[in-house]
């Protein structure tokens, strides 16, 4: 575990870059991290931010299958939202554990 200072604030991280501390997300850390990544955040982002978080709070699992039935986006739309990884980045912008389906 190390720490990395995002947004003004210092966030424990994986070495991955996930956030160890879900508690210590913010909008405003989610848009300096979607910035690293290459994403630039809308509301449609936001909504889907979300129900990453809600589900993860809930303990349960998360697929690209889930994502695309989740009526918040299809699958091409989520894959648009964030180009290449989508899973691996959604979960990394709403600082959640990285999904244990990603490798």
């Amino acid at each position: 575990m190390s720490t990395k200072t995002i947004a003004g604030v210092e966030i424990n991280v994986t070495e991955d870059g996930y956030m160890n501390d879900a508690s210590q997300w913010s909008k405003e850390i989610a848009a300096e991290i979607a910035k690293e990544e290459g994403v630039e955040l809308t509301d449609k982002h936001f909504e889907l931010i979300d129900f990453i978080r809600n589900k993860v709070a809930a303990g349960e699992g998360l697929t690209l299958r889930g994502i695309g039935k989740s009526g918040v986006v299809n699958a091409k739309e989520f894959y648009q939202l964030f180009p290449g990884a989508p899973l691996k980045k959604a979960t990394k912008i709403a600082g959640v554990p990285k999904p244990t389906s990603c490798i």
